[in-house]
């Protein structure tokens, strides 16, 4: 059986965009935009995907630490780039090899396997999108209807090549290896790019007779890429509102829906109801019947059944049980746990830090590298000193606990089961279980002078 893979072209600079980052990593929903090329070819080529780096690619491939990556160090062209991976994809065993620009982040699976579909088992075959304004894509050259050559904007002469038709090449190609082992030497950087283009494959592949298929996909933006600031916003708002609404028919509760963005990563289960403006990124997963009010962020946290997250909250890296409550106001950093109904309310931060079954924590405080047991009550301007300007150390404070307002609980210290610490109070040494503890300077009482 034949072996397919994928190659991503992502060693582009990027000019237009204006920015220090490679292209590919620019940021759509929270992801660089490579993430939703890869996302795309996964199901279709597994681990076989490679991928094409070259300006700064140190950067690409800490962003992607286990991909397959191909170095192009010198950056001669789209032609070059696959001359570059012809090595790897050999020594592989691969037989054909789907070729996509990494700047395409609507691509999708349906898209790709489409395309795999019509292009059959021909030599060669490309993917074409016709637009009223070519701009700067590559022309579909034809004659008589049957594809001749494909010829880059630059390079274009109406009077050699014919009026333009607005059909123009998507960027996405599927050829045999033993085709680019024979055609890619032959390829020629005499244009006014001075690069060597895949494109040329084409029509080196038609003179020598050989099955080339040019596959028209209409207007599909899918397989349009992104080259400028505009574009890439542009892009963001078109996978914003896909996302949205596979959403919606999935039976997700959104309110103001144009306001919401949400990672196509992150799982939102049917009956979940989310009111924007809020923000959902990475892996995060929300269960049925809990709710996101508006100006939340979320990022990479589960969320379970009948949690409640209140408005301007923020949370990344957090599990929140069931009929948990957060909010409003409260920031949970990665390592925050909530068991089935704990509360975390104005102003508290948690970071490693677990609250237990209905433990409670509502008013302005710090809770870190700690543990919490059922049912404890946390009074509002509790800290946990957690950092010694050296190291981390941990509280524990067991279950039934009660922390007056304003504690600052030095770690490493525990609170046992059932313990009460005074307001005010500056605990440096263990409490045992059910006794109480008081640290504080004894109130004097003195005449008012004046």
């Amino acid at each position: 059986m034949a072996k397919n893979a994928a190659l991503i072209l992502a060693a582009g600079k990027g000019t237009r965009m204006c920015s220090d980052k490679p292209k590919v990593l620019q940021n759509l929903l929270g992801e660089p935009m490579l993430t939703w090329v890869q996302a795309a070819l996964a199901p279709v080529f597994g681990e076989d995907i490679w991928m094409v780096v070259g300006h700064r690619a140190e950067m690409v491939e800490a962003a992607f630490p286990h991909a397959r990556f191909v170095r192009q160090t010198e950056q001669l062209g789209t032609g070059h780039a696959l001359l570059q991976a012809l090595p790897a994809l050999t020594e592989a065993g691969c037989d054909r090899v789907l070729v996509v620009n990494g700047d395409t982040p609507l691509l999708t699976e349906d898209v790709v396997r489409d395309f795999m579909g019509r292009a059959g088992q021909a030599d060669l075959a490309f993917a074409s999108i016709t637009l009223s304004d070519a701009g700067a894509y590559g022309r579909v050259v034809r004659q008589g209807g049957e594809v001749h050559g494909i010829v880059e904007a630059k390079d274009y002469d109406t009077a050699l090549h014919g009026p333009v038709t607005g059909e123009v090449n998507a960027g996405m190609y599927l050829l045999s290896l033993s085709l680019a082992q024979t055609l890619l030497p032959c390829l020629s950087n005499e244009n006014r790019s001075g690069e060597y283009y895949i494109t040329d494959l084409v029509g080196l592949a038609v003179a020598r007779g050989l099955t080339v298929r040019g596959i028209d996909c209409g207007s599909d933006e899918s397989l349009m890429g992104v080259n400028a600031p505009q574009e890439l916003a542009h892009m963001e708002e078109r996978l914003q509102a896909r996302t949205v609404a596979a959403l919606l028919s999935s039976g997700v509760m959104l309110h103001a829906p144009a306001q919401i963005r949400i990672s196509p990563l992150s799982v939102i289960e049917p009956g979940a109801e989310l009111t924007g403006p809020c923000e959902i990124y990475g892996r995060s997963f929300v269960a049925r019947g809990a709710s996101i009010a508006s100006h939340c962020v979320v990022r990479d946290c589960h969320i379970a059944a009948g949690a409640q997250i209140r408005s301007f909250c923020h949370l990344e890296g957090a599990q929140v049980g069931e009929g948990a409550l957060v909010g409003p106001f409260a920031r949970l950093r990665p390592g925050a746990e909530l068991a089935e109904d704990a509360h975390v309310g104005n102003f508290v931060e948690l970071k490693k830090a677990r609250l237990g079954r209905g433990a409670k924590a509502n008013h302005l405080s710090y809770l870190g590298d700690a543990t919490i047991g059922e049912g404890a009550n946390i009074g509002a301007g509790t800290i946990t000193c957690n950092y010694d300007g050296k190291h981390k150390y941990q509280t524990a404070i067991g279950p039934r606990a009660f922390i007056g307002s304003n504690t600052a609980l030095v770690a490493p210290v525990r609170v046992g089961e059932g313990a009460l610490v005074g307001a005010g109070s500056v605990i440096t040494r263990d409490v045992p279980d059910n006794e109480m503890a008081v640290a504080r300077g004894r109130q004097k009482n003195l005449p008012r002078r004046g």
